[in-house]
């Protein structure tokens, strides 16, 4: 796993409360993975040409919780 770098970061409140609810609305979204998907998707857009920020862009954008319908169990 890459290593992970903590960011400290002031927001204007109408965009922090437009934040929290985006993520109120999609449980399967939090903060984290929103502030990710955005930086490399920004980066993306810009025309950085490195490949990792180009997954990370679609990792986020496409990240899907396993079903729990559909979890094999091993026996």
């Amino acid at each position: 796993m890459p290593p992970h770098v903590s960011v400290e970061n002031q927001l204007p409140q109408d965009l922090y409360e437009a934040m929290g609810r985006f993520i109120s609305s999609h449980p399967q979204w939090d903060q984290y993975r929103l502030v990710q998907v955005a930086i490399a998707g920004f980066l993306f857009q810009q025309g950085c040409d490195e490949r990792v920020v180009a997954q990370h862009y679609l990792k986020g954008l496409f990240h899907l919780q396993p079903d729990p319908c559909r979890m094999v169990i091993d026996r």
